[in-house]
């Protein structure tokens, strides 16, 4: 019977696709997150067949080395920074994702909070439940219009377009975009045009939202001077990963008034904030949930999993990374 471990408790749907495979399914009985010491300590206790890891799991050599009869690690997540790739190519470990089944739901979430902040309705929120409303006020939370508003997209993939159709469809915005290669199909669907630098976009867009991988050329791309070249009326808007914003500079930024606000689903020290950041009320912060509703989680389940039963049953699993 092959055997699988899960580094921690996840929606039961891609538990029971694997228990009714007919695999001995052990899952991590802590409530949070592993050190690698730990998931290296419960990684030696069998010989284990294949491993259901999050991205929140450090993935290296040295945890591949624990579980030598694991020959495929399934990532509960779309991106991968968690793990060193190279380690698992050298080891011949096969490494899969969750692709697509995020893209709505992210998507969604980076509207939410793109409305949260532009609207003020966390501060609004707050202050209503303190018992401050006395009554309606003409100056009383003034936010601002999205209509007409120009979206700068920085990574103009799956979610980056889905993001530009709320935007375009929704609420009639200008779409403007940066990507690595130009997409004229996505310029054709919402009237988006291109840019050839970040730049670019940052000094443009009326609100930027972020939508690239964490790779050495995307962490801090956007630093002290490039939120200098963004206008002091603009939003900043980040459902990516955390680095790619050096988290220090936003700070100064928005307590400076360099833009006028942000909105963070992701953090450069998860789950730290940088200091000063929680104390700010022009910005919005959610725990990395943008992919948390009951459908996508679930599904993410079922995709992790049928890329192991795949695997196991001596078959290609459908979404490899490397």
């Amino acid at each position: 019977m092959s055997k699988v471990y899960v580094t921690r408790k996840i929606p039961e749907d891609g538990i029971t696709m694997l228990m009714e495979a007919g695999y001995e399914v052990d899952v991590s009985e802590k409530d949070g997150v592993m050190t690698k010491e730990e998931l290296i300590g419960a990684l030696k206790q069998k010989e284990y067949n294949a491993v259901l890891c999050l991205l929140t799991d450090d993935i290296s050599g040295e945890v591949f080395d624990a579980v030598p009869t694991a020959k495929i690690f399934a990532n509960y997540a779309v991106g991968y920074n968690n793990i060193n790739v190279e380690d698992a190519k050298s080891r011949g470990v096969l490494i899969t994702n969750t692709p697509g089944v995020l893209t709505e739901t992210v998507a969604e979430h980076t509207f939410a909070l793109l409305l949260a902040i532009m609207l003020r309705i966390p501060e609004a929120d707050r202050f209503t439940r303190a018992g401050k409303y006395k009554g309606w006020a003409p100056l009383l939370f003034l936010g601002t219009d999205l209509r007409d508003k120009t979206l700068g997209i920085l990574g103009a993939g799956h979610i980056g377009q889905r993001v530009a159709y709320h935007g375009v469809r929704g609420f009639d915005m200008r779409v403007i975009y940066y990507d690595i290669a130009q997409n004229k199909e996505f310029e054709k669907e919402y009237g988006a045009v291109f840019k050839a630098t970040p730049e670019e976009v940052l000094i443009e867009a009326d609100v930027v939202t972020i939508h690239v991988p964490l790779l050495d050329s995307t962490r801090h791309l956007i630093n002290a001077e490039r939120l200098a070249l963004m206008k002091p009326t603009a939003y900043l808007i980040n459902s990516s990963r955390g680095p790619v914003i050096d988290e220090k500079a936003l700070v100064q930024a928005l307590k400076n008034k360099v833009i006028k606000g942000a909105a963070l689903d992701v953090f450069e020290e998860e789950p730290q904030l940088t200091p000063g950041l929680a104390e700010l009320d022009n910005v919005v912060l959610t725990p990395h949930i943008a992919s948390a509703t009951e459908e996508t989680r679930g599904k993410m389940s079922e995709i992790a999993a049928q890329n192991i039963i795949e695997f196991l049953e001596g078959r290609t699993p459908p979404n490899i990374v490397t």
